[in-house]
C-alpha cells in the first residue's frame, strides 16, 4: 500500500513531528511520498522518503519579525490561502496512492479531506496538539469525523476529543524506542555536569531556561561545573555571560546520532510550559519518549497536571521541578546529582512497557 504523506513541514526538519513521522515510516519509505507546504527559504533537505514541497506565497524571510511575521502570516493564510490551496491539490493529482496521512497542523491540514481523493482510498489522521494551538475546530471536526483512523499523541486528547468531537474511536500512535536504543544508566561525571536538550525552543520557554540557567550559576558557586547542551536551538541573549559552558549544535543529525548524544549527557532536560493548558494537559512529547531510552536522568520541569508529568511520576522516572521557583530548581538539581541509577532503570522500564517502538510501528501499519 502506499501512503501520501501530508505534514506541515519536511520530515527531514529538526523537531518532533519529523522525527515521530521518520519512525513510523522506518521500513517502508519506498512506500512513502511525502507532500508539504513550505513557508520559507531554508534549503531542502533530503532524506530515503521522496517529498514533494510546494512554496507558499509570500515566503517567509528573517526580515519579518514582529508585527510584520504577523501580518506576512496573515497575507499567507487568508489572501493566497485558495492559491496554495490550488498548488497542493494539483501535485496530489499526479501522485498514486491507497491511504492519505493527513497530520492536524496548519491551515491547510483538511484541504485533501473530500470525496475528490477520498472515493476507495482511506484517511487516517495524526492529531499531535489540541486544535486551539495548531488548528481549527472546523478543520478538526472534520478529519475527526471523516478519518477512517484516528491516531492520537496522548489517552488524554483522544479522550478530550471524543467528549468535543463524538465518540470515535481512536489509536495511540505516538513515537517509541526500540530494545536496541535503551541504554544501560550511566554514573555521573561529577568533574563536569552536562545537561542535553534537544529540539527548537519556543519563547514560551525562556522563563523555565531562565531558572534553569540562574540555578546552575548559584550551583557553580558552591562548587559545581555544568555544561549546557543545546541541540537544534537558536542562541538566545540571556545565555550569554553564564558561568556555565554552553555548546550550541545547530545542524539536523540522524536519530542515530541524536541518540548518542543523549547517551552522553547526564542529565536530559524536559521542560513543558505552564502557559495554555490546552498544549500541557493534552500533548505528550515526543522528546520525552526518546528521553526514556537513554543513559541519563531526566529532569522534569513544568506543571504538575501535565501529561507527561503524570506519567513521569506515576512511574518514578524523572525528578520533577514543578514551579519557576529558583530556590526548587536548585534544590532538584542537587537531587538528580545525588540520587541512585535507579531512576534511569525506572524510565527504562517505562520506555520497554508504553512505548515499544516496533509494537507501535505494527499498529501504524495495520490495515483494515
Amino acid at each position: 500500500m502506499k501512503i501520501l504523506s501530508f505534514q506541515p513541514a519536511s520530515l527531514y526538519q529538526n523537531g518532533g513531528m519529523g522525527r515521530l513521522l521518520r519512525r513510523l515510516y522506518q521500513g517502508h519509505e519506498s512506500d512513502i511520498i511525502g507532500v508539504y507546504i513550505n513557508n520559507g527559504n531554508a534549503p531542502v533537505k533530503e532524506g530515503l522518503i521522496k517529498e514533494i514541497v510546494i512554496s507558499s506565497f509570500p515566503t517567509q524571510r528573517s526580515w519579518m519579525r514582529w508585527k510584520l511575521r504577523t501580518f506576512f502570516t496573515w497575507v499567507r493564510e487568508s489572501v493566497f490561502y485558495y492559491f496554495t490551496k490550488y498548488k497542493v491539490e494539483n501535485a496530489v493529482a499526479k501522485i498514486s496512492f491507497d491511504i492519505i496521512h493527513v497530520i492536524n497542523h496548519g491551515v491547510f491540514s483538511a484541504i485533501l479531506c473530500n470525496e475528490k481523493y477520498l472515493m476507495k482510498k482511506q484517511l487516517w489522521t495524526s492529531f499531535h496538539d489540541h486544535y486551539s494551538l495548531c488548528s481549527s475546530y472546523k478543520d478538526t471536526q472534520q478529519l475527526w469525523n471523516r478519518s477512517d483512523r484516528r491516531l492520537m499523541i496522548s489517552v488524554e486528547l483522544g479522550k478530550e476529543y471524543q467528549r468535543i468531537f463524538g465518540n470515535k474511536n481512536f489509536e495511540l500512535i505516538t513515537d517509541g524506542v526500540s530494545h536496541k536504543e535503551i541504554s544501560n544508566p550511566k554514573v555521573m561525571n561529577q568533574n563536569q555536569i552536562s545537561i542535553y536538550f534537544a529540539g527548537l525552543l519556543h519563547i514560551d520557554y525562556y522563563p523555565l531556561f531562565k531558572v534553569l540557567s540562574d540555578s546552575l550559576d548559584i550551583l557553580i558557586n558552591e562548587g559545581y561545573s555544568f555544561k549546557l547542551i543545546l541541540r537544534g536551538t537558536q542562541e538566545i541573549n540571556f545565555l550569554k555571560g553564564r558561568k556555565f559552558a554552553i555548546d550550541y549544535r545547530s545542524d539536523f543529525i540522524s536519530d542515530e546520532e541524536v541518540k548518542k548524544e543523549l547517551d552522553m549527557a547526564d542529565i536530559l532536560y524536559l521542560p513543558i510550559k505552564f502557559s495554555l493548558p490546552d498544549f500541557y494537559l493534552y500533548s505528550l512529547s515526543t522528546k520525552m519518549i526518546g528521553y526514556l531510552g537513554g543513559a541519563g536522568k531526566i529532569l522534569y520541569h513544568g506543571p504538575s497536571n501535565s501529561a507527561a508529568c503524570t506519567l513521569l511520576q506515576k512511574s518514578n522516572a524523572a525528578i520533577s521541578c514543578l514551579s519557576l521557583d529558583e530556590s526548587e530548581m536548585v534544590n532538584k538539581l542537587k537531587e538528580i546529582i545525588d540520587t541512585d541509577l535507579k531512576l534511569a532503570y525506572n524510565a527504562n522500564e517505562l520506555a520497554k512497557s508504553n512505548f515499544e517502538l516496533t509494537g507501535i510501528q505494527k499498529l501504524f501499519w495495520k490495515y483494515e
